[in-house]
């Protein structure tokens, strides 16, 4: 529940009492001879050694727009591809994980939640309504017509209505109730704390007339709790589309079974500027202390990263980064009804709405953004696949074929998402102790969590006002790196005094199956005496003897992408990189907020593995490389 706090530091030095030894006929002990916990270094310290990876958001067939596109893998198919078994994709590929993750969110949609257990019975509540009946036999007939039925009942329900009332599952019946406690069993079942852990969740699916609020619900509570209360939906007169009644349903569930969830924001970059609004939000309700307050309470963490774009920044917001135009979706909203403008931009993205969190909490009193960072797929495969040479797509119409890089994956009028535009996109990685729900959750409440593009590049950041190098060359820099300051997520502690600046140490290992690193950035944002908030972006370290050129940018590291055979060689670039940084222009008196970028070498794209084992033809437009990247959740300064 949300009374409790935080404090990562304070819980994990907590744990590093002394080893008690019998002592030696003289008198003396071990811990005489040795000062300090225990030899072993790992020993008694209870802080997290590896980041645990996992997926927040994986839909199954149980979701309709899910079961619309072909989708017939249910939850427990899910959690055992997650865990590494092989599964048998819908479109009857073998399809298996390089590696199992660690953790998973099943989140299919509320809304709807049983609709397809009756489409699929040709259920009579179904086939005796024409529209129903309609709907129901495309979608057993599947291809072309299966596809055209899911874009119906997406663009229908983006508007916010209905192709029939036999086709609204309202919370509360016997078909959504009896479905939620399937997820809640297939969920329990899948656990196994210490090894994998399965979440129970759904996806609130708001829209306000295609403008995307959608937030994933994840719970830390086993079944006993989450099954007490039916998710929330965003039909009335028991749902609702406002966030605001989201969290007021969050408060509620919490006070009756004193259980604890959290709320995940997505894909504000289809929310055409309304998902970080710095006024009022998209009712014209002003935005007041309540607001921040609860959005801060309830929201820890903000997808940034996932199948339908990138979502850390755009090239329109930030001019000066020349890594900002990573695979933008910024063609409209979800169902594309409503094109975008430059003016949107400002609402829709993690760095700009970091920066607007700023400004607001001088008005407001507390800052409403003040989120980490992950990344997940939205992947309604029930595949979590985020690397870009196994990728199932974002739903089963998607999934690997010869021509699925022309598949139309969304379109309005004229204007097309063609599947080359899917993102192979991303993963959560949690800085947790031990593998549980608990921990895990724990963890993402104090915002100790990253994201990145699919790759496992493991990450540490820190904020302080004294590491130096000798802390990171340690080779156990986390001992330090909680000792003397915060870890991301967190707040600078107050400065000692004579401290002229805040240092971070940043340190990133790469995927051992992935590319090596090209260099490693600090991103900050602050808000100067008159209220404006600016950016920058600083190269911290890199790989190579490259120098930056006269503009003081730090010149591409080269490529060895062979895109012919989709391959690539880690001669260039580093395994493992870090530097303790100092903020050459940190203004004590104003508030500011940093976290780490790091960027891999270029490696060949998903699109070009569909080219070279399918013999797919691409569209000329077609990017063929990727850089991965990996965002931490950022750390915040504050003036005292």
């Amino acid at each position: 529940m949300k009374h409790h706090l935080f404090i990562a530091t304070a819980l994990c030095l907590s744990a590093g009492l002394a080893l008690a030894f019998e002592p030696s006929p003289d008198g003396s002990t071990l811990t005489d001879a040795f000062p300090g916990k225990s030899y072993s270094p790992y020993a008694q310290r209870g802080i997290p050694d590896r980041p645990l990876w996992g997926d927040t958001h994986l839909h199954t067939s149980t979701s309709f727009d899910a079961g619309a596109f072909g989708n017939r893998l249910d939850a427990r198919a899910a959690y055992r591809f997650a865990k590494g078994q092989e599964v048998q994709a819908t479109t009857g590929f073998m399809a298996r994980l390089s590696r199992p993750l660690d953790w998973l969110v099943v989140a299919d949609h509320s809304d709807n939640m049983g609709l397809f257990d009756l489409i699929f019975a040709q259920d009579p509540s179904i086939m005796s309504d024409p529209e129903g009946n309609r709907i129901a036999t495309m979608i057993a007939n599947g291809g072309e017509e299966g596809v055209a039925a899911a874009l119906e009942l997406i663009d229908t329900y983006s508007r916010g209505e209905v192709i029939s009332p036999a086709l609204a599952i309202e919370a509360g019946s016997k078909p959504f109730r009896s479905v939620w406690q399937r997820q809640i069993e297939a969920a329990e079942e899948a656990n196994e704390p210490g090894l994998f852990t399965s979440f129970i969740g759904y996806e609130w699916t708001s829209l306000i007339q295609g403008a995307n609020m959608h937030r994933v619900v994840m719970y830390r509570d086993g079944g006993d709790k989450a099954g007490m209360i039916d998710p929330f939906t965003t039909e009335a007169p028991f749902g609702s589309i406002n966030p605001r009644d989201l969290w007021n349903w969050m408060a509620n569930y919490e006070e009756v079974t004193r259980g604890d969830v959290l709320a995940i924001a997505h894909n504000g970059n289809l929310s055409n500027g309304i998902m970080f609004p710095e006024t009022a939000q998209f009712d014209g309700r002003e935005l007041d202390a309540e607001y921040a307050e609860t959005r801060a309470l309830w929201e820890p963490v903000y997808e940034a990263t996932q199948i339908k774009g990138d979502g850390e920044t755009h090239p329109f917001l930030s001019p000066n980064d020349e890594f900002a135009d990573y695979e933008t979706w910024d063609k409209g909203n979800l169902n594309l009804s409503e094109l975008k403008t430059d003016d949107m931009l400002a609402g829709e993205y993690a760095r700009e709405g970091l920066k607007t969190g700023l400004m607001l909490e001088t008005s407001l009193g507390t800052n409403p953004y003040k989120f980490g960072m992950v990344g997940s797929t939205d992947s309604h495969t029930s595949l979590a696949t985020a690397q870009e040479d196994n990728f199932f797509g974002k739903h089963s119409g998607a999934e690997p074929n010869p021509q699925r890089p022309e598949h139309i994956v969304a379109q309005f009028g004229d204007v097309q998402v063609l599947g080359w535009e899917m993102v192979a996109s991303g993963l959560a990685a949690v800085w947790a102790a031990e593998n549980t729900r608990e921990a895990i959750f724990d963890a993402m409440e104090r915002k100790e969590v990253y994201a990145t593009t699919g790759s496992r590049m493991g990450v540490r950041f820190f904020g302080g006002w004294d590491y130096t190098m000798d802390d990171l060359t340690s080779r156990t820099p986390a001992s330090a790196g909680y000792a003397k300051g915060a870890p991301m997520g967190g707040d600078l502690p107050a400065a000692p005094e004579g401290a002229e600046a805040p240092s971070f140490m940043v340190y990133a290992l790469k995927d051992p199956i992935g590319g090596n690193l090209d260099r490693i950035q600090i991103v900050k944002g602050w808000m100067d005496a008159e209220g404006e908030t600016h950016e920058q972006v600083y190269d911290v370290v890199w790989a190579g003897d490259r120098q930056p050129d006269s503009d003081g940018k730090l010149p591409a590291i080269g490529s060895t992408v062979d895109v012919e055979r989709a391959t690539w060689t880690n001669s260039i670039g580093q395994a493992e990189m870090g530097t303790v940084w100092s903020d050459p222009d940190f203004d004590p008196s104003q508030s500011a907020f940093y976290y780490a970028r790091v960027i891999e070498i270029p490696t060949p794209r998903w699109t070009v593995y569909d080219a070279f084992r399918m013999g797919a033809s691409l569209p000329e437009e077609t990017p063929t490389e990727t850089q991965e990247r990996a965002y931490t959740s950022p750390i915040w300064y504050t003036p005292g």
